[in-house]
Protein backbone atom coordinates (compact mmCIF):
# COMPACT_ATOMS: atom_id res chain seq x y z
CA UNK A 1 0.00 0.00 0.00
CA UNK A 2 1.40 3.54 -0.89
CA UNK A 3 2.06 6.04 1.71
CA UNK A 4 0.21 8.76 0.60
CA UNK A 5 -2.61 8.47 -1.79
CA UNK A 6 -3.85 11.22 -3.48
CA UNK A 7 -7.50 10.56 -5.29
CA UNK A 8 -9.31 12.72 -7.61
CA UNK A 9 -8.20 16.34 -5.47
CA UNK A 10 -9.77 19.31 -6.72
CA UNK A 11 -9.74 22.75 -5.21
CA UNK A 12 -11.57 25.60 -6.81
CA UNK A 13 -11.19 29.41 -5.90
CA UNK A 14 -13.74 31.94 -5.86
CA UNK A 15 -13.19 35.48 -7.53
CA UNK A 16 -15.85 38.30 -5.90
CA UNK A 17 -17.68 40.17 -8.60
CA UNK A 18 -15.90 43.30 -9.64
CA UNK A 19 -17.46 47.04 -11.22
CA UNK A 20 -16.76 45.36 -14.47
CA UNK A 21 -16.52 41.85 -14.00
CA UNK A 22 -19.15 38.70 -12.85
CA UNK A 23 -18.43 36.45 -9.99
CA UNK A 24 -15.75 34.03 -11.39
CA UNK A 25 -14.39 30.42 -10.41
CA UNK A 26 -11.10 28.99 -11.24
CA UNK A 27 -10.20 25.52 -10.79
CA UNK A 28 -6.57 25.51 -9.22
CA UNK A 29 -6.35 21.63 -9.29
CA UNK A 30 -8.53 19.80 -11.04
CA UNK A 31 -9.33 15.96 -10.25
CA UNK A 32 -5.89 15.31 -9.02
CA UNK A 33 -4.86 11.92 -8.49
CA UNK A 34 -1.31 10.11 -8.15
CA UNK A 35 0.71 8.14 -4.86
CA UNK A 36 3.91 8.05 -3.28
CA UNK A 37 5.68 5.00 -2.12
CA UNK A 38 7.01 4.68 1.42
CA UNK A 39 10.80 5.95 1.18
CA UNK A 40 10.17 7.55 -2.31
CA UNK A 41 10.78 11.12 -3.67
CA UNK A 42 7.74 11.84 -6.19
CA UNK A 43 8.59 15.01 -8.19
CA UNK A 44 5.57 17.71 -9.39
CA UNK A 45 6.45 19.97 -11.99
CA UNK A 46 4.76 22.63 -13.88
CA UNK A 47 5.21 26.10 -14.36
CA UNK A 48 4.00 28.92 -11.97
CA UNK A 49 0.27 28.69 -11.70
CA UNK A 50 0.09 25.55 -12.49
CA UNK A 51 -1.29 24.24 -9.09
CA UNK A 52 1.56 22.26 -7.51
CA UNK A 53 1.92 24.19 -4.68
CA UNK A 54 -2.23 24.37 -3.91
CA UNK A 55 -2.01 20.75 -4.37
CA UNK A 56 0.53 20.31 -1.58
CA UNK A 57 -1.35 22.52 0.67
CA UNK A 58 -4.46 21.04 0.01
CA UNK A 59 -2.83 17.77 1.16
CA UNK A 60 -1.87 18.90 4.58
CA UNK A 61 -4.66 20.89 4.79
CA UNK A 62 -2.82 24.19 5.04
CA UNK A 63 -6.10 24.64 2.55
CA UNK A 64 -8.89 23.19 2.80
CA UNK A 65 -9.63 21.01 -0.83
CA UNK A 66 -13.21 21.56 -2.18
CA UNK A 67 -13.45 17.58 -2.59
CA UNK A 68 -11.22 14.88 -3.33
CA UNK A 69 -9.17 12.49 -0.89
CA UNK A 70 -6.29 12.21 0.55
CA UNK A 71 -5.25 9.07 2.18
CA UNK A 72 -2.08 9.07 4.34
CA UNK A 73 -1.48 5.11 5.59
CA UNK A 74 -4.88 4.27 4.46
CA UNK A 75 -6.23 7.05 6.71
CA UNK A 76 -8.40 9.69 4.55
CA UNK A 77 -6.84 13.31 5.97
CA UNK A 78 -9.75 14.90 4.84
CA UNK A 79 -12.33 13.29 6.97
CA UNK A 80 -10.16 14.30 10.42
CA UNK A 81 -11.15 16.11 13.15
CA UNK A 82 -9.13 18.96 14.09
CA UNK A 83 -7.35 16.85 16.91
CA UNK A 84 -6.65 13.89 14.77
CA UNK A 85 -5.06 16.58 11.88
CA UNK A 86 -3.09 17.84 15.19
CA UNK A 87 -1.64 14.52 15.64
CA UNK A 88 -1.15 13.90 11.91
CA UNK A 89 1.29 16.64 11.41
CA UNK A 90 3.79 15.19 13.60
CA UNK A 91 3.59 12.32 10.84
CA UNK A 92 3.56 14.83 7.84
CA UNK A 93 5.18 18.25 7.55
CA UNK A 94 6.56 20.99 4.91
CA UNK A 95 9.71 22.99 3.65
CA UNK A 96 8.24 26.06 3.03
CA UNK A 97 9.90 27.97 -0.82
CA UNK A 98 10.65 31.12 0.76
CA UNK A 99 12.92 30.33 3.99
CA UNK A 100 12.87 33.80 4.84
CA UNK A 101 9.26 34.60 4.77
CA UNK A 102 7.94 31.38 6.56
CA UNK A 103 10.23 32.51 9.32
CA UNK A 104 9.25 34.67 12.23
CA UNK A 105 11.33 37.59 11.95
CA UNK A 106 10.75 38.59 15.78
CA UNK A 107 11.39 34.77 16.54
CA UNK A 108 15.16 33.25 17.42
CA UNK A 109 16.41 30.16 15.89
CA UNK A 110 16.20 28.40 19.12
CA UNK A 111 12.71 29.05 19.34
CA UNK A 112 11.47 29.09 15.89
CA UNK A 113 12.49 25.22 15.78
CA UNK A 114 11.15 24.60 19.30
CA UNK A 115 8.07 25.60 18.50
CA UNK A 116 6.13 22.66 16.92
CA UNK A 117 7.85 20.43 20.25
CA UNK A 118 6.04 23.13 22.29
CA UNK A 119 2.74 23.10 20.79
CA UNK A 120 2.85 19.08 20.68
CA UNK A 121 3.78 19.12 24.41
CA UNK A 122 7.08 16.98 23.95
CA UNK A 123 9.96 17.06 26.31
CA UNK A 124 10.52 18.74 29.56
CA UNK A 125 12.00 22.38 28.60
CA UNK A 126 16.26 21.04 28.91
CA UNK A 127 15.19 17.86 26.50
CA UNK A 128 13.57 20.39 24.48
CA UNK A 129 16.87 22.46 24.66
CA UNK A 130 18.84 19.50 23.88
CA UNK A 131 16.32 18.23 20.28
CA UNK A 132 16.89 21.70 19.21
CA UNK A 133 20.71 21.64 19.70
CA UNK A 134 20.57 18.22 18.14
CA UNK A 135 18.43 19.14 14.77
CA UNK A 136 20.40 22.31 14.08
CA UNK A 137 23.93 19.85 14.09
CA UNK A 138 21.20 17.41 12.29
CA UNK A 139 20.93 20.27 9.31
CA UNK A 140 24.50 21.39 9.36
CA UNK A 141 24.07 24.45 11.22
CA UNK A 142 26.04 24.85 14.35
CA UNK A 143 24.38 25.30 17.62
CA UNK A 144 26.64 28.35 19.00
CA UNK A 145 24.26 30.38 16.49
CA UNK A 146 20.89 29.73 18.12
CA UNK A 147 20.51 32.52 19.57
CA UNK A 148 20.08 34.83 16.12
CA UNK A 149 17.12 35.82 14.24
CA UNK A 150 16.42 34.85 10.80
CA UNK A 151 18.25 37.92 9.49
CA UNK A 152 21.75 37.16 10.89
CA UNK A 153 21.44 34.16 8.83
CA UNK A 154 22.17 33.48 5.39
CA UNK A 155 19.33 31.93 2.60
CA UNK A 156 20.76 28.89 2.71
CA UNK A 157 21.18 29.09 6.29
CA UNK A 158 17.60 30.21 6.66
CA UNK A 159 16.54 27.20 4.93
CA UNK A 160 18.26 24.69 6.83
CA UNK A 161 16.30 26.13 10.05
CA UNK A 162 13.19 25.58 7.99
CA UNK A 163 14.34 21.58 7.33
CA UNK A 164 15.22 21.84 11.28
CA UNK A 165 11.68 22.83 12.51
CA UNK A 166 9.72 20.50 9.65
CA UNK A 167 11.97 17.87 11.01
CA UNK A 168 11.60 18.48 14.86
CA UNK A 169 8.63 15.53 15.31
CA UNK A 170 9.95 12.77 13.42
CA UNK A 171 7.72 13.14 10.13
CA UNK A 172 8.12 10.20 7.91
CA UNK A 173 6.25 12.20 5.03
CA UNK A 174 7.61 16.23 4.03
CA UNK A 175 6.46 18.16 1.25
CA UNK A 176 9.39 20.21 -0.07
CA UNK A 177 8.25 23.21 -1.78
CA UNK A 178 10.27 24.29 -4.53
CA UNK A 179 13.11 24.52 -1.13
CA UNK A 180 15.85 25.68 -3.23
CA UNK A 181 14.29 28.15 -6.01
CA UNK A 182 15.04 31.40 -3.92
CA UNK A 183 18.70 30.17 -2.97
CA UNK A 184 21.90 31.19 -5.19
CA UNK A 185 23.33 28.35 -7.34
CA UNK A 186 25.85 27.50 -5.41
CA UNK A 187 23.74 26.30 -2.52
CA UNK A 188 21.19 24.48 -4.12
CA UNK A 189 23.25 22.08 -4.36
CA UNK A 190 24.50 21.96 -0.69
CA UNK A 191 20.70 21.83 -0.02
CA UNK A 192 19.97 19.51 -2.26
CA UNK A 193 22.53 16.75 -1.00
CA UNK A 194 21.44 17.51 2.67
CA UNK A 195 17.84 16.90 1.84
CA UNK A 196 18.89 13.23 0.02
CA UNK A 197 21.41 12.66 2.96
CA UNK A 198 18.38 13.62 5.37
CA UNK A 199 16.31 11.22 3.18
CA UNK A 200 18.36 8.12 3.69
CA UNK A 201 19.60 8.92 7.24
CA UNK A 202 15.64 9.34 8.85
CA UNK A 203 14.18 7.16 6.08
CA UNK A 204 11.78 9.98 4.95
CA UNK A 205 9.55 10.03 2.19
CA UNK A 206 9.43 13.31 0.02
CA UNK A 207 7.07 15.12 -2.28
CA UNK A 208 9.07 17.77 -4.22
CA UNK A 209 7.85 20.40 -5.80
CA UNK A 210 9.40 22.51 -8.86
CA UNK A 211 9.79 23.81 -11.93
CA UNK A 212 13.41 22.89 -12.35
CA UNK A 213 13.81 19.75 -14.54
CA UNK A 214 17.60 19.10 -13.95
CA UNK A 215 16.79 19.04 -10.10
CA UNK A 216 14.19 16.70 -10.55
CA UNK A 217 15.74 14.42 -13.37
CA UNK A 218 18.86 14.16 -10.48
CA UNK A 219 16.76 13.29 -7.43
CA UNK A 220 13.23 11.69 -8.39
CA UNK A 221 12.05 8.10 -9.04
CA UNK A 222 8.55 9.07 -10.53
CA UNK A 223 8.02 12.72 -11.92
CA UNK A 224 4.18 13.89 -12.49
CA UNK A 225 3.79 16.78 -14.99
CA UNK A 226 0.65 19.38 -13.71
CA UNK A 227 -0.85 21.78 -16.35
CA UNK A 228 -3.40 24.24 -15.62
CA UNK A 229 -4.58 22.19 -12.29
CA UNK A 230 -4.58 19.19 -14.00
CA UNK A 231 -1.66 15.81 -14.51
CA UNK A 232 -1.13 15.51 -17.94
CA UNK A 233 1.26 12.96 -17.49
CA UNK A 234 3.09 10.70 -14.76
CA UNK A 235 5.83 7.88 -14.57
CA UNK A 236 9.36 6.90 -14.17
CA UNK A 237 11.57 9.81 -13.77
CA UNK A 238 14.05 8.25 -16.61
CA UNK A 239 11.02 6.94 -19.20
CA UNK A 240 9.35 10.57 -18.85
CA UNK A 241 12.39 12.44 -19.51
CA UNK A 242 13.85 10.00 -22.47
CA UNK A 243 9.98 10.13 -24.17
CA UNK A 244 7.69 12.45 -23.02
CA UNK A 245 4.17 11.91 -24.64
CA UNK A 246 2.64 15.19 -23.68
CA UNK A 247 2.82 18.27 -25.65
CA UNK A 248 3.41 20.13 -22.72
CA UNK A 249 5.78 17.93 -21.56
CA UNK A 250 8.10 18.32 -24.39
CA UNK A 251 7.86 21.90 -24.12
CA UNK A 252 8.95 21.92 -20.73
CA UNK A 253 11.70 19.49 -21.30
CA UNK A 254 12.46 21.69 -24.68
CA UNK A 255 13.46 24.47 -21.67
CA UNK A 256 16.21 22.87 -20.10
CA UNK A 257 19.68 24.78 -20.86
CA UNK A 258 21.69 22.74 -22.48
CA UNK A 259 25.81 23.14 -21.45
CA UNK A 260 27.06 23.68 -24.92
CA UNK A 261 26.39 27.18 -26.15
CA UNK A 262 26.81 26.49 -29.53
CA UNK A 263 24.37 23.28 -29.39
CA UNK A 264 21.44 23.16 -31.62
CA UNK A 265 18.48 24.24 -29.04
CA UNK A 266 14.88 23.18 -30.45
CA UNK A 267 13.04 25.00 -27.89
CA UNK A 268 9.10 24.01 -28.54
CA UNK A 269 6.26 26.85 -27.95
CA UNK A 270 3.10 25.78 -26.76
CA UNK A 271 0.11 27.86 -27.47
CA UNK A 272 -2.15 26.63 -24.29
CA UNK A 273 -5.34 26.78 -26.25
CA UNK A 274 -3.99 23.74 -28.25
CA UNK A 275 -4.48 21.83 -25.59
CA UNK A 276 -7.72 19.62 -24.72
CA UNK A 277 -7.97 19.53 -20.75
CA UNK A 278 -10.78 17.09 -21.01
CA UNK A 279 -8.38 14.26 -22.48
CA UNK A 280 -7.81 11.49 -19.75
CA UNK A 281 -5.10 9.79 -19.03
CA UNK A 282 -4.37 6.31 -20.16
CA UNK A 283 -1.18 4.01 -20.09
CA UNK A 284 1.35 4.80 -22.78
CA UNK A 285 4.28 2.52 -21.00
CA UNK A 286 4.56 0.67 -18.17
CA UNK A 287 3.40 3.26 -15.22
CA UNK A 288 4.07 5.79 -18.00
CA UNK A 289 0.80 7.87 -18.61
CA UNK A 290 -0.16 10.73 -20.45
CA UNK A 291 -3.26 12.52 -21.32
CA UNK A 292 -3.09 11.93 -24.74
Amino acid sequence: MPLVEVSRLVKHFTRDAGLFRARTRVSAVDDVSFSIEQGETFGLVGESGSGKTTTGRCMLRLIEPSSGAVRFRGENVLDFSSRRLREARRDMQIVFQDPYSSLNPRMRARQIVEEPLIIHRLGSRAGRQERVAELFRLVGLNPVHLDRYPHQFSGGQRQRIGMARALALNPSFVILDEPVSALDVSVQAQVVNLLMDLQEQLKLTYLFIAHDLRLVEHICSRVAVMFLGKIVEIGRTSSLFVSPQHPYTRALLSAIPVPDPDAPRQRIVLDPASVDRHVVLREIAAGHWAAI
